[in-house]
């Protein structure tokens, strides 16, 4: 060390570099990110091969991630099923409170339903279906699973039953008019070809045009 050179003189070169370092937003959340990156990754291998079919090491793979770095985000594959299901249900949950808040005629909360149930199965998690390999979860990720999905089908079923009562709708049984629904969008993951000529917004609009014209003339 020079003469007369303190220790904090010597820091300061390197204090002023970081401070033109730029800063991560505050509220950036690197983990939470690379935790949706192997969600996605899970989720195309599940559709690809199944769910007993995908193992963890392609899982990681196609992130360029080696397997022990993964489990650090998720103790093993089960767990990462569980946390797709979560994370699409998060979605939907949220889209579900603020139609419920809405003032929104009930047709257009029955389209954005539909919108959003096509895009979150076929866009954010590559075609993971909400009901997808259900029975590889165990009973406690199953029962959690299964109590917010029936949220998500009586919150179809009350847009269903106001737009009844207000007469938008013909009058039928809407709880199996909530089961068509479901069962339609969620098995369009298994066709749903992502280099076809149909588009996830083509196809979301197509349905909800299907299920809203059905149940003006029912």
């Amino acid at each position: 060390m020079a003469s007369g050179e303190s220790t904090a003189d010597r820091r300061r070169p390197s204090l002023r570099a970081a401070r033109r370092r730029p800063k991560r937003p505050r509220n950036a959340d690197p983990e939470a990110s690379t935790r949706v990156d192997i969600l996605k990754s899970a989720a195309k291998a599940f559709r690809r091969l199944g769910y007993h079919g995908a193992t963890v090491e392609e899982i990681a793979t196609a992130l360029h991630m080696k397997k022990g770095n993964l489990y650090y985000y998720f103790k093993n594959k089960e767990e990462i099923l569980f946390a797709c299901h979560q994370y699409s249900l998060d979605r939907l949950m949220q889209l579900l409170d603020d139609i419920e808040h809405s003032r929104m005629p009930p047709e257009d909360k029955l389209r954005r339903l539909v919108s959003a149930f096509v895009h979150t199965i076929l866009d954010e998690l590559h075609g993971t279906a909400l009901f997808l390999d259900l029975e590889a979860l165990t009973p406690a990720h199953l029962k959690a699973v299964i109590v917010r999905r029936d949220r998500f089908d009586h919150g179809i079923r009350q847009v269903l039953e106001e737009g009844m009562a207000s007469g938008r709708f013909a009058k039928s049984d809407p709880k199996l008019l909530t089961f068509a629904v479901m069962g339609a969008v969620n098995w369009i993951p298994r066709w749903f070809d992502p280099d076809g000529p149909a588009t996830s917004q083509e196809i979301a609009d197509r349905f909800a045009d299907f299920f809203i014209n059905g149940l003006k003339q029912a």
